[in-house]
């Protein structure tokens, strides 16, 4: 599985919106992958952001 599928399937998993660094420790992805496959997840509108800082898959 690539790393934007590792993103989204941990965020499924928890159930509650994540931060970046949250999913970083989850996962064990190096922080900066995690922040280049959320900016690509965004733009392909598969995350939002609830709240400031924390992001959930689209519903």
């Amino acid at each position: 599985m690539d790393v934007n599928g590792q993103i989204l399937e941990a965020m499924n998993i928890a159930g509650k919106p994540l931060s970046a660094g949250q999913l970083a420790e989850q996962t064990g992805i190096d922080r900066k992958e995690v922040d280049k496959a959320m900016k690509k997840l965004k733009t392909e509108g598969k995350i939002v952001s609830p709240k400031v800082c924390y992001w959930e898959p689209t519903k």
